[in-house]
């Protein structure tokens, strides 16, 4: 089957990036925007929500870890440290890039829209008729990613640096930006990390990756996720095998995305 679409030249590309580009910066800004008028919600609740003794996952951890009668780390009564703002456009500077990153949490579904409209004119018809199972497997993965970052790493990171000391005569004042950065990258690397199964299927598609090269390599993909795991969580074995866990099903589920892939590629070339 032909690729439909014209011959396009290298400057016309560009021209048509460059529109996607700035759609997609127009989405985030008012995504952004929105979240920049929602200041009260954004930090007071689920940016400081994880600092909060009462927060869902402590409280359920330490269900959990007195039910199996372990000790009680898990069972946070207050946090040592404070929040503080250094400079003097510190927390202008925090608001304003929580709200862009927040803008592009919310516009994600469509920022996926608009790569999808780029690559499309490369792909076969029949290829095309999935669009919107791309969007919303694409969009479905990266919210449950920022969820598990939000509600497991955010929680798990700060109840062991915000508690760890290594004196007591040092108090933990914590500057705003090192609090926000800790809470970005843990909900923006868990959502893009929660990517991979799409990213397979790409792969697989190009020719680059097959089930059978997952599956060799798959006692050395443990070892990258462990040091993964260990790289965006505390230093702790609880918390590491928490976070490795989901990124090792999401690897196994790879798996089967690419054998998929070329069982469908092998019957289309029998056709």
């Amino acid at each position: 089957m032909k690729k439909i679409g014209e011959e396009m030249s290298f400057l016309d590309h560009l021209e048509v990036l460059r529109w996607h580009l700035i759609r997609m910066t127009s989405a985030v800004i008012i995504g952004g925007t929105l979240a920049f008028l929602l200041k009260h919600f954004i930090f007071d609740v689920l940016l400081f929500g994880p600092k909060n003794p009462d927060f869902i996952t402590y409280r359920v951890l330490c269900s959990i870890s007195k039910y199996m009668g372990l000790d009680e780390s898990y069972c946070v009564t207050e946090f040592p440290f404070r929040i503080q703002s250094r400079e003097m456009s510190g927390q202008f500077s925090a608001h304003i890039w929580t709200s862009i990153t927040a803008g592009f949490i919310m516009a994600f579904p469509f920022l996926i829209y608009e790569v999808w409209k780029f690559i499309s004119p490369a792909l076969y018809e029949n290829e095309r008729k999935h669009a919107k199972a791309f969007i919303i497997v694409s969009s479905f993965l990266f919210f449950i990613g920022v969820l598990f970052g939000y509600y497991i790493i955010t929680p798990l990171s700060i109840n062991f640096l915000g508690t760890y000391t290594v004196s007591d005569q040092v108090f933990n004042d914590i500057d705003l930006n090192s609090y926000i950065s800790l809470v970005r990258a843990s909900v923006i690397a868990s959502g893009l990390i929660f990517e991979l199964p799409i990213l397979i299927y790409f792969l697989t598609k190009l020719g680059l990756v097959t089930p059978e090269f997952l599956r060799k390599y798959r006692k050395y993909s443990l070892i990258v996720v462990l040091v993964l795991a260990a790289i965006i969580t505390p230093p702790d074995i609880a918390s590491q095998i928490i976070v490795a866990i989901p990124i090792l099903i999401l690897y196994e589920i790879s798996i089967y995305i690419s054998k998929f892939v070329i069982n469908r590629e092998k019957k289309k070339s029998k056709v």
